[in-house]
């Protein structure tokens, strides 16, 4: 961002910022302060280092609230050297978070403070069910801290104009209602973006357009970032005690699901058994019609393009499925679980008629624990919207 740009976002965050500041309560209930966010405070003031990362959408993945709010820490911790990792991918829900969590956040070494956004994406791209919702964000919950029980976590709520519809009309979006109750079962604190745009635009003080949209404007992540900075202001309101000590955040006993994807992980497609049909390598993209994102681009996929192809994993757990980009020629897999029936899964995705759409396609869940067997076998069928039979495989995914 050219730092004229820059200098006027932060001017206007840290005016959103002093508004809020002059309120009776800034930001009343939409901004839940639950637990603490003391551990990340402690490693920032005392070693004058922290890593802060950013799980989420392309929400996330913009120049927009990710750069608002590690500005607003660095103001906070002036000394401090900070290392961010931005580990937002457009599209993505949090069914794919929780599988890429491992491999995208937790193997870059100790996050002390984690920001997690996926409401609009498990709404407009994912159109998840409640347990989808559920099973994806508690996953991402127990697995982080599973792998650090000392590590702050914060999740966001935003907004899309259906979601709005729904927030006007006194109701809770199905995402953040399942997403809040995994927040509240485990003690996160939450940023109801959603709700305190719905009520600054119906009490006249926001338009939409002022906002920005599902991709917001420098004014609406800067609201977003100025009730972050006032989370901060409940969970910091004094000087740290000189004999705070990291505390291990408590678990509760049982999770909301047992077949969360808090085991979630990505497998190497390299590793499947190829029966005919697949190839390993990195797709000729300049002859395959359809839009493609710089990170899809170079890595190598397991990929299939005609009827008939079959390949076989090999995996450990409750589900499995796969991490796959589906553009105009996405067509139908069969899949099979250890010498089962095969059930059919549609590839394309409502957004594939122009891009090859990085998305999450589960092809056997809840299995019981243990050694499995997945077969997947491209199908003779097709759907009137799709160009072909491919499957291109970025990851397997498994719990």
């Amino acid at each position: 961002m050219p730092l004229i740009v820059r200098s006027l976002a932060l001017a206007l965050l840290f005016a959103v910022t002093a508004a809020a500041a002059d309120a009776a309560v800034p930001f009343g209930d939409t901004v839940i302060f639950r637990d603490s966010l003391s551990n990340s405070r402690i490693q920032f003031e005392r070693s004058k280092k922290g890593t802060v990362a950013f799980l989420g959408g392309s929400i996330t993945e913009m120049d927009g609230y990710r750069p608002m709010v590690c500005e607003l820490l660095a103001k906070r911790f002036p000394d401090t050297r900070f290392t961010t990792i931005n580990a937002g991918i457009g599209s993505t829900t949090s069914t794919t978070g929780a599988f890429r969590l491992e491999h995208d956040v937790l193997d870059k070494g100790p996050i002390d403070l984690l920001f997690v956004e996926f409401a609009v994406n498990d709404d407009q791209d994912g159109h998840h069910t409640r347990t989808e919702c559920i099973r994806g964000m508690e996953g991402i919950i127990r697995h982080a801290r599973r792998v650090n029980p000392n590590i702050d976590l914060v999740v966001t709520y935003f907004v899309n104009e259906s979601m709005l519809k729904t927030l006007q009309a006194q109701g809770t979006p199905l995402t953040i209602e399942a997403h809040g109750a995994v927040t509240k079962h485990y003690a996160i604190s939450t940023i109801n973006l959603a709700r305190e745009v719905a009520q600054e635009i119906t009490a006249g003080t926001l338009t939409w357009a002022a906002y920005g949209g599902v991709h917001p404007a420098r004014a609406g992540n800067a609201i977003a970032a100025a009730m972050i900075d006032e989370l901060f202001n409940r969970a910091w309101p004094s000087p740290l005690a000189p004999t705070a000590q990291p505390q291990p955040h408590a678990a509760p006993a049982e999770p909301l699901d047992p077949l969360n994807y808090g085991n979630g992980r990505f497998i190497d497609p390299a590793k499947a058994q190829v029966k005919q049909g697949w190839t390993f390598g990195v797709p000729d993209w300049k002859a395959i019609p359809g839009g493609k994102r710089d990170q899809f681009v170079t890595p190598p996929m397991l990929s299939a393009t005609a009827a008939g192809a079959e390949a076989s994993l090999a995996f450990e757990g409750t589900a499995v499925g796969a991490f796959i980009v589906a553009g105009p020629d996405a067509g139908i897999v069969d899949a099979s679980i250890d010498g089962g029936p095969f059930t059919p899964v549609n590839l394309l995705h409502a957004f594939s008629q122009g891009l090859h759409y990085p998305r999450t396609v589960m092809l056997g869940t809840d299995l019981p624990p243990g050694a499995h067997r997945l077969t997947v076998r491209m199908s003779s069928e097709t759907t009137s919207k799709s160009a072909g039979h491919a499957m291109r495989i970025y990851q397997f995914v498994a719990n």
